[in-house]
């Protein structure tokens, strides 16, 4: 039977971004080639203690998504988006806020399978996982994976996969020494001009010169 009416699918990925890095930038690829929509928003991590303010972060995060849409101007019918406008701290107010704007889409939201343990922890689990789609990022490592998905599955969770290679790159990282080499190209001279994350213009002439 033909699936022309099935509702289309919407990826939802809020990330802290601090900063975005080639990590993010390749799960955003990855997600526009798959689905026909993907939202994206930085957002504040309630775990965790940030290294620049949220709209600081949201504007890096729009630098990414803009360079993504130039460079994938020939995938026809894609669309990805910042939708600040989606931002929470609970995962399933930013599920609500997608689903106050798109109503029939078929809404999946992204997490890294690192985080997959804590969800049933998280601000009303269930009518989350009741509301939307898990899509699944993997790790390198691929440790302890099968296991965490297996038990969300059986507590009722809907999980999707997802077939992507993402360099082996945290914030973190960044935050504790800048590297050139592991942020996006487009944000190097955001970066260096603000000096943001200890980037420098030495840094980025350094990094331009080995290129």
């Amino acid at each position: 039977m033909s699936n022309r009416f099935s509702p289309p699918a919407m990826a939802l990925f809020g990330t802290s971004a601090d900063p975005p890095t080639i990590g993010h930038q390749a799960i955003l690829a990855g997600l526009a080639r798959r689905y026909p929509m993907v939202a994206t928003w930085a957002s504040d991590n309630p775990l965790k203690r940030h290294g620049a303010p949220l709209a600081v972060r949201r504007r890096l995060l729009q630098v990414v998504v803009d360079g993504l849409k130039t460079r994938m101007m020939d995938q026809e019918g894609c669309r990805l988006e910042l939708r600040q406008d989606f931002s929470s701290r609970r995962a399933l107010d930013s599920v609500r806020a997608a689903r106050a704007c798109f109503p029939t889409a078929r809404l999946l939201f992204v997490v890294g399978v690192d985080l997959l343990p804590q969800i049933p922890n998280w601000y009303q689990a269930s009518e989350l996982l009741r509301c939307c789609c898990l899509a699944v990022v993997p790790r390198n490592n691929g440790t302890g994976q099968e296991q965490a998905m297996a038990r969300l599955q059986a507590a009722g969770a809907r999980l999707e996969a997802l077939p992507l290679h993402i360099p082996p790159v945290a914030s973190s990282q960044i935050r504790q020494r800048p590297d050139p080499a592991l942020v996006p190209e487009e944000l190097l001279p955001l970066l260096a001009s603000h000096r943001l994350y200890g980037f420098t213009a030495h840094d980025i002439q350094a990094h331009a010169a080995h290129q």
